[in-house]
C-alpha cells in the first residue's frame, strides 16, 4: 500500500496550480526505471513459480521513489513489517486455532497496537509498523481455519515483498540514480536562499502578509529535511558525522528563522544607529539569495557574516543616545547578532555536508531536535483501526459471505494505514478513485488481451502501456496518491500470470471487493470515532501552553534548539487540520507563532537570570512574573481581567528595569515588553 509524505497543504494548493508542460527527464527516468524493475520482478517471480506473482511486481511500485535512499528506506521497513506481520499472523492462528472469537480478538488487538504505533512514529517507521498489522489481516484471514496453510501464504508473501524489494533497490542504486545525499546539500542550499529572501524582506519592511507566509513555508521545508537526512545515512550507513552534520545545519536553519521572527515581534519607533548596519546585512542577503550554494565556496561570505556580527556586538555594547529606544536597540541587536550566528553556522554545515567533512571538534554536540507525538490522536486511531476490522471479519466468519472476505482485508489495511494520514478521508478517497479509474484497463487486458494472447512476453507487453503513464503520474507531487492507486488496484485485478483465463466473474468480484472495502472504511471513518481536525488543533494549542507554562517554572532550562524544533513540528502538523476549519486558522496560526517568540524569549529572561546578569532584585522580580504568567496559561475558561492585569504587570516591570544600563536588564526588559506585546496581540489563543 502507499504511504504519501506529511506534507503541507499549503504546498499540495501551490503544486496544484495550473501548470501545462511535458514531464521533466527526472520524472520519465522514474518512471522507465520503476517500471522497468516491476517487470523483472513479474518475471522471476513468474520463473520462481510463485502463486501470485502480481505481489512481486505491487511491491516495485510501492517502495519506488525518485531517490534511492528513500526506496532503501521504505523497502527495509516495508520488509520489516511483512516479516512481523507474517510471523504474528502464524502464531495467530495457530494459537487460536478454530475458535474464531479469540482469532478476531486478538486480530483486532493486533491491528490496534501497530495502528497506535505507527502513528506515533514517522516515515518509513510509520509505514513499518502499520504493514506489519495489515499484513497480519491479508495472510490470516484466508486462512483463519486452516492452520496448515498460514506458513505457506506467510512465507509465499514474504518471498515476493523480498523480490520485489531487491529489484527496486538494485534499480534505484544503478540505473540514473538520484541519491538523498546530494538532495540534501541541494536543498539545504535552497534553504538558505530562502531564509536569506525572508531575512532581507524583514529588514527591508516587506508587508507582513507575506513574510507570515515565507515563514510557514520555512517551517515546512526545513522540517522536511529531517527526513532526507535519514534517508542520506541509509545510503550510506558509514557517513556517521554526515547525518550528525545535517542535524546540526537543520537545528541553526531553524534557530535562524526564530531570530528574525523575533526581531519582528520587537519592532518599535525606529532608531538611527542601526540603520546602516542593517542596510548592509540587507544587501549582503540579497546577495546570497543568487547564490549557487551547492558549489559556492562559504569561506568569503564568512568573513563578511563576522565582519557583520561583530560590529554589531560593539554597537550593542556601545552607549544608545538618549532620545533612541535603548531597549529595543538592545533587544534588536542581540538578536541580529544571534541571527549572524545562525547563519554562519547554517554555512559551516553546508560545507562540511558538500565536503563530507568529520565533526570539528571531539566534544562538539548537534543541537536537540524533537518531533511531537500525538498519543491520544494515535490512541483513538488504534481503537478505530480494531473496532472496523473486529466488526467486519466477525460478520464475514458468521456469514461465510465469500465475497466478503476480500473486502474485510481491505478495511483492516485501509481503516490502519490511512488511520495515520493528517487528512484520512481524503486520502482513502483517492485510493477509492484510484481504484475506479483502474477497473477499466485492468478489464481491457486481464479479460480481453491476454486470454488472447498466450505467453509470458504478451504479459510484459500489455502492462507496459498502462504502467509507464502511471509511473509519471506517481513523479508528480499532484498525482502520486491517485496513481500509486491505480497502479496496485490495476495489478490486483489484472493477477498476471501465466495461464491467463477470461474470468468475468472474478474480476467483478475482485473489484466489488476492494471497492467495497474502501467504501466500508470511508464508512468507518464517518462513523467510529470520526477524525476532527478541530481535536488537532486544541490539542497543539494546549500542548503549546503546557509546553511555555514549564518553561517558566521548570528548574532545568532545557535547550533552545529543543523547544525550537517541538514548537515547529507542532506548527507543521497544525497546517493540515487548519485549512479544514475555515475562519479560525488564522488566529491559532497566528498565536501558535508568537509562542515560539514567547517560549524563546522567557529562555532568554531563565538564561539571564542563571547567569548572573540580572541583579538579586530583579531576578526575583523575574521570577515572580514568570510565576504570574505560568498560572495565567494555566486558567481555564474566560480570564480577560487576569489577562490584562499580566500585561500591565510585565510592561510596569519591564519599564523598571529599563532604567539601568546594564546590558542583561535592558535585555531582560525587551524580553518582558515582548512577552506583553504577544498577551495583548493574541488574547483569544492565551
Amino acid at each position: 500500500m502507499m504511504m504519501p509524505d506529511r506534507i503541507s497543504l499549503r504546498l499540495r494548493a501551490a503544486a496544484l496550480a495550473p501548470r501545462v508542460s511535458m514531464p521533466p527527464r527526472a520524472d520519465w527516468i522514474f518512471a522507465l526505471r520503476s517500471t522497468a524493475a516491476g517487470l523483472v520482478a513479474l518475471a522471476i517471480a513468474q520463473a520462481l513459480g510463485l502463486e501470485q506473482p502480481q505481489w512481486a511486481m505491487m511491491t516495485v511500485f510501492i517502495v519506488s521513489q525518485p531517490v534511492a535512499g528513500m526506496v532503501l528506506a521504505k523497502g527495509l521497513f516495508r520488509l520489516g513489517g511483512t516479516l512481523a506481520g507474517a510471523l504474528a499472523s502464524i502464531a495467530m492462528v495457530k494459537l487460536t486455532g478454530a475458535f474464531h472469537p479469540a482469532f478476531v480478538a486478538t486480530l483486532a488487538i493486533w491491528i490496534a497496537m501497530c495502528t497506535y504505533v505507527a502513528s506515533i512514529l514517522r516515515n518509513p517507521e510509520s509505514y513499518g509498523a502499520v504493514l506489519a498489522g495489515y499484513t497480519v489481516a491479508i495472510i490470516g484471514l484466508p486462512a483463519y481455519d486452516n492452520a496448515a496453510l498460514v506458513t505457506d501464504l506467510a512465507t509465499a508473501r514474504c518471498i515476493e515483498i523480498m523480490l520485489g524489494i531487491a529489484c527496486a533497490g538494485i534499480a534505484s542504486r544503478l540505473f540514473l540514480p538520484q541519491l538523498a545525499r546530494d538532495l540534501l546539500v541541494e536543498r539545504v542550499g535552497a534553504g538558505l536562499r530562502d531564509i536569506a529572501r525572508y531575512a532581507s524582506g524583514a529588514m527591508k519592511g516587506t508587508p507582513a502578509a507575506d513574510l507570515d507566509m515565507a515563514y510557514q513555508r520555512l517551517i515546512v521545508d526545513i522540517e522536511a529535511l529531517a527526513a532526507m537526512r535519514a534517508y542520506a545515512r541509509l545510503e550510506a550507513p558509514g557517513l556517521v558525522t554526515h547525518g550528525r552534520m545535517a542535524r546540526h545545519t537543520i537545528g541553526h536553519m531553524l534557530s535562524s528563522i526564530s531570530a528574525i521572527h523575533t526581531l519582528l515581534a520587537h519592532a518599535s519607533a525606529p532608531d538611527s544607529t542601526w540603520r546602516p548596519l542593517l542596510g548592509r546585512i540587507a544587501a549582503m542577503l540579497d546577495e546570497m539569495v543568487q547564490r549557487p550554494w551547492q558549489t559556492e565556496d562559504v569561506r568569503p561570505w564568512l568573513r563578511r557574516i563576522e565582519a557583520a556580527a561583530a560590529e554589531a556586538q560593539a554597537m550593542r555594547e556601545a552607549p544608545v543616545p538618549a532620545h533612541e529606544d535603548r531597549v529595543g536597540a538592545a533587544a534588536r541587536l542581540t538578536l541580529l547578532v544571534e541571527f549572524l550566528a545562525a547563519v554562519k553556522a547554517v554555512l559551516h554545515g553546508l560545507a562540511a555536508l558538500r565536503l563530507r567533512a568529520p565533526d570539528p571538534q571531539r566534544d562538539w554536540r548537534p543541537p536537540a531536535l524533537l518531533i511531537d507525538r500525538d498519543k491520544s490522536g494515535a490512541l483513538i486511531n488504534a481503537t478505530r483501526a480494531a473496532i472496523a476490522t473486529a466488526i467486519v471479519t466477525a460478520y464475514w466468519i458468521a456469514t461465510r459471505w465469500a465475497d466478503l472476505g476480500g473486502a474485510a482485508v481491505m478495511v483492516s489495511v485501509v481503516s490502519s494505514l490511512f488511520a495515520t494520514m493528517p487528512n484520512p478521508m481524503r486520502s482513502a478517497f483517492d485510493y477509492f478513485k484510484g481504484g475506479v479509474i483502474s477497473i477499466l484497463p485492468a478489464f481491457v487486458v486481464g479479460q480481453l488481451v491476454l486470454p488472447a494472447l498466450p505467453g509470458f512476453g504478451w504479459v510484459l507487453a500489455a502492462v507496459t502501456p498502462v504502467l509507464v503513464p502511471a509511473a509519471l503520474m506517481m513523479a508528480n507531487p499532484r498525482f502520486s496518491s491517485i496513481a500509486t492507486s491505480v497502479v496496485i488496484n490495476f495489478l490486483l485485478f489484472v493477477n498476471p500470470h501465466q495461464p491467463m483465463v477470461a474470468a468475468p466473474g472474478l474480476f467483478v468480484n475482485a473489484v466489488a471487493a476492494v471497492l467495497g472495502g474502501i467504501l466500508l472504511s470511508l464508512l468507518v471513518f464517518m462513523v467510529v470515532l470520526p477524525p476532527r481536525p478541530e481535536r488537532v488543533i486544541e490539542r497543539v494549542v494546549e500542548a503549546f501552553r503546557a509546553d511555555l507554562t514549564r518553561l517558566c517554572l521548570h528548574d532545568r532550562l532545557p535547550k533552545a534548539s529543543a523547544f525550537e524544533s517541538l514548537a515547529y513540528d507542532r506548527i507543521n502538523q497544525l497546517m493540515a487540520p487548519l485549512e479544514r476549519v475555515g475562519g479560525a486558522s488564522q488566529y491559532t496560526l497566528d498565536g501558535s507563532l508568537a509562542a515560539v517568540s514567547m517560549g524563546l524569549e522567557i529562555l532568554r529572561l531563565r538564561r539571564l537570570a542563571a547567569a548572573g546578569e540580572l541583579s538579586h532584585r530583579h531576578a526575583g522580580s523575574v521570577t515572580t512574573a514568570l510565576g504570574q504568567l505560568a498560572h495565567l496559561l494555566m486558567m481555564r475558561g474566560p480570564h480577560a481581567k487576569a489577562l490584562r492585569d499580566m500585561i500591565l504587570a510585565l510592561r510596569t516591570l519591564s519599564a523598571g528595569m529599563a532604567d539601568g544600563h546594564a546590558s542583561g536588564h535592558l535585555q531582560a526588559a525587551a524580553s518582558l515588553r515582548v512577552i506583553a506585546a504577544v498577551l495583548e496581540d493574541h488574547p483569544l489563543y492565551f
